[in-house]
């Protein structure tokens, strides 16, 4: 609920503090002194434009803050949150400030924000009536919620947005598995002819070097006979290999030894050359003896190695990079070839989803008519006892050409407040006064399913007096039993009902105009719902009557 409107520069009002209670607020005051200004004021944290035009003369800005209790208003917590604006034992405060230069800045609880933003939070805490732009009533969303709470069918409501919520994610699946199909039938023929190009090969990461060691071995196979029989003759073979001549060295050696026994250490050294060098000539033999010269298998290396060149120029540079490439033409290959089978399941899935929307569809097209028929008596009742005697309300239920996720048929509110004309939708209704009685009556029939925590009715009582002063003001009362309500009135059948009275006086401070708000209660209140009776306010019989009606109110 408001807790508190606080303004300043603005219009006439230099400095001015209104704190409201709950149940129902009237604002009074003689015609003029600033009632219509607090609710244009007001109607800045709603979203309303700003203009450099209501900043006081003089000012070098206007200042609009309001402070709400919103420990209430589901959800408005965690969508602030995630804005990263913190909410304190429930309070939110919207700050508008229009400079005289043409700046507007806006605050939420001290974070800065837009004016949207903050029109879109001020709409969900208040809802104004007088103005068109303000009204939630107006927006053809907020009627076809009205109806599906009166018609206790707000849980088949949101199954049926979660059902189409369903089948819009399986549509959504089924366009991007058709695209993605699409894209790769398109280049199926490459990605086969890159696949088997690259499997036919059937490559190895590290087969490159032994390819080349293999062919290398192959082209030079007589070079290598060559030279290793030289070096196993040298070493090994031959009647004058280096083995043999160690081996006369060392009997020379054994002499020196006899000779001088510390010479002994050395007879190992040689013994180890000796040895070293007829293994190296045996293992020349051996290896001389396996040299093949075969050149068809050299000519099968040598296209080996041409066909692994021309693959690495094609998918390389490197041999991995080109069965990376293979695998991945593979790979997509493979999801064109499920793609049949993923379309089947998405399919099932969509059409599951679409037959219980279809179901949970028709279930709330019922609900609908049902509550249409019986909110239509209700309010029709309603709004002949509000001063409309020839005031006629219908709920629009028009199917839609195909059925989504608010269901099968648009909800509008269409009225006519005067004998002879068709009922157009509320937002065509011209006269303030008579839209604030339709939306009186609507509220007083919704209050407890209605989730806007403050109501204010501005212009309400125009055009009315008497009994049907009695009959607003009943429904204003019934009303605030469910919501806090901020009503602006001349009358005091209305004045007489409320819970708390606040009246708005204009008068001259240093020779400017200024406005006030003061609560009134006990004798002054007697007083101003005299002078509302249009008395004296200090006669004995003026008087009375005030006392006479706030008793009766009670």
């Amino acid at each position: 609920m408001l807790v508190e409107l606080r303004i300043e520069n603005y219009a006439v009002i230099e400095a001015l503090t209104v704190r409201l209670e709950t149940g129902l607020n009237a604002l009074t005051g003689e015609t003029g002194a600033g009632k219509s200004i607090i609710v244009g004021a007001l109607g800045l944290l709603l979203g309303e434009r700003a203009s450099t035009e209501i900043v006081r003369a003089g000012a070098d800005r206007a200042v609009v803050e309001g402070v709400f209790d919103a420990s209430g208003v589901e959800g408005l917590a965690d969508g602030l949150h995630e804005r990263g604006i913190v909410i304190d034992d429930g309070l939110v405060i919207l700050r508008r400030e229009i400079v005289s230069e043409g700046r507007s800045r806006a605050w939420i609880n001290g974070a800065a924000s837009t004016a949207t933003v903050v029109g879109d939070v001020g709409r969900r805490l208040v809802d104004l009536h007088g103005q068109h732009e303000h009204q939630t009533l107006l927006r053809a969303d907020e009627q076809r919620a009205i109806l599906d709470a009166f018609a206790d069918a707000r849980a088949l409501a949101d199954a049926v947005a979660t059902d189409w919520a369903r089948v819009s994610e399986a549509q959504r699946a089924l366009d991007e598995l058709d695209a993605r199909g699409r894209e790769i039938a398109q280049r199926a023929d490459f990605l086969r002819f890159q696949a088997e190009e690259i499997e036919r090969a059937a490559l190895r990461e590290d087969e490159e070097d032994e390819l080349e060691r293999e062919a290398s071995r192959l082209e030079h196979a007589s070079e290598l006979t060559r030279l290793a029989t030289r070096l196993y003759d040298a070493l090994y073979a031959a009647e004058e290999a280096m083995g043999a001549q160690l081996a006369d060295l060392r009997r020379t050696l054994d002499a020196l030894v006899r000779l001088d026994p510390a010479c002994g250490e050395w007879v190992a050294v040689l013994d180890e050359a000796r040895y070293g060098l007829e293994e190296l000539g045996r293992q020349m033999g051996d290896y001389a003896s396996d040299i093949e010269d075969n050149p068809a298998r050299l000519e099968e290396l040598l296209r080996r190695r041409d066909l692994l060149y021309r693959l690495k120029a094609k998918y390389g540079p490197t041999l991995p990079d080109v069965i990376g490439v293979g695998r991945r033409a593979r790979a997509e290959l493979d999801t064109l070839d499920g793609v049949a089978l993923e379309r089947g399941v998405l399919e099932r899935a969509r059409t599951e989803a679409e037959q219980t929307h279809a179901r949970h569809c028709e279930e709330l097209s019922t609900a609908r008519r049902d509550a249409a028929a019986r909110l239509d008596r209700e309010v029709n009742e309603a709004i002949r006892g509000l001063g409309m005697p020839d005031g006629h309300f219908v709920t629009q239920l028009e199917a839609l050409s195909r059925p989504d996720g608010t269901g099968a048929e648009s909800v509008t509110f269409l009225v006519s407040a005067n004998a002879g004309f068709e009922p157009a939708p509320l937002s065509r209704v011209a006269s303030g006064g008579e839209l604030s009685r339709v939306m009186l009556a609507l509220k007083s029939i919704l209050a407890r399913e209605d989730r806007v925590p403050s109501l204010v009715f501005d212009e309400i009582d125009a055009g009315i007096g008497g009994r049907v002063a009695h009959h607003v003001a009943e429904r204003l009362a019934e009303v605030a039993l469910h919501h806090q309500v901020f009503v602006v009135t001349h009358l005091p059948q209305i004045a007489s009902r409320a819970d708390h009275q606040l009246v708005v006086e204009k008068a001259d401070h240093a020779g400017r105009a200024a406005t006030t708000v003061r609560h009134v209660a006990g004798e002054a209140r007697i007083r101003e719902l005299a002078r509302m009776l249009g008395g004296d306010p200090e006669s004995s019989v003026s008087l009375e009557h005030a006392r006479e009606l706030l008793s009766a109110a009670r």
